[in-house]
């Protein structure tokens, strides 16, 4: 008896996981200016590796259910916001005003895309 999530919780909790590790992956080594690129470089990719665990699963389950284009405006706004959180707690970068409209723009663009005007 395995459990079954809907589609939607299933594709958008992969998502966010896989957007976890990848934003890990990315950024996470900029603390770390000292250490030899290659070495960073590695370990990305190991990073890296558990992303692509979740992503391609994710879009696999979703893809049906939402369009490719949908599926790459969920991950793009899960990206900017776990990002966003990242950076500030992480990096300890300051989010300003522009940092709010330029996501809420990004925002606005997603919203098209999920809605059928034709």
């Amino acid at each position: 008896m395995g459990l079954s999530l809907p589609v939607p919780v299933a594709t958008i909790g992969l998502l966010l996981a896989s957007n976890v590790f990848m934003t890990i992956a990315w950024y996470g080594h900029l603390k770390f200016k000292t250490a030899p690129l290659v070495t960073v470089i590695f370990i990305s990719w190991g990073i890296a590796f558990f992303e692509y665990l979740m992503q391609v699963p994710a879009n696999r389950i979703g893809h049906g259910y939402y369009s490719a284009a949908q599926l790459k405006t969920i991950q793009e706004v899960i990206s900017l916001s776990v990002f966003a959180i990242f950076s500030w707690i992480y990096l300890g970068e300051k989010l300003g005003w522009q940092h709010g409209i330029g996501f809420s723009l990004i925002c606005l663009g997603a919203w098209f895309i999920f809605h059928d005007f034709g």
